[in-house]
């Protein structure tokens, strides 16, 4: 099973339009199930979920629970991805301090 993970800190009052931007499972290759784990250092992150035309999550606060997400506690959220869908991770800090976001997609190719 594919998994992309990320770890970066998101500045203060900032969106970072896609944590998985240039991973290799950005795109869908087969239809897939696709499962996200996110986890944030502090209170305070956001993230909206899109796959393809389908949002999955709208600016929903992430868990700040300061570690990577362990499955299946922290894979909260899931999706089905065709063939070219593109997986975004939209982050958004609503704080005056900079917070670490932690993402996890498991991607189930199930063709």
């Amino acid at each position: 099973m594919p998994f992309m993970s990320d770890r970066q800190v998101v500045a203060a009052n900032s969106v970072v339009q896609n944590a998985l931007s240039g991973k290799s499972q950005e795109f869908c290759r087969v239809p897939s199930r696709i499962r996200f784990g996110l986890t944030a250092s502090a209170v305070g992150l956001f993230a909206t979920i899109i796959v393809g035309n389908e949002v999955v999550a709208e600016d929903q606060e992430v868990s700040a629970q300061n570690r990577l997400p362990i499955d299946p506690d922290d894979y909260n959220y899931e999706a089905g991805g065709l063939r070219g869908d593109r997986i975004v991770v939209k982050l958004r800090n609503s704080t005056g301090a900079g917070i670490t976001a932690f993402t996890g997609v498991k991607v189930e190719e199930l063709a």
